[in-house]
């Protein structure tokens, strides 16, 4: 997967705010966008290239 740059500038987490950055999914070959807050951290999953920023789609941390 690869965002384009400038949209991945404007990509925020819907739950904090926080910028997103691209990373590989845990225990998949998935990719998703993971919120860069400490105290948020909620990672989004990205799904035939288009991100779905939906809370309740989003993993927790471990």
């Amino acid at each position: 997967m690869s965002i384009d740059p400038a949209l991945l500038e404007i990509f925020a987490c819907p739950q904090c705010h926080a910028p997103l950055r691209e990373a590989a999914a845990d225990g998949d070959a998935g990719e998703e966008l993971v919120c860069t807050s400490a105290d948020c951290g909620l990672a989004y999953p990205v799904r035939d290239g288009i991100p779905v920023l939906l809370v309740d789609e989003a993993r927790r941390p471990a």
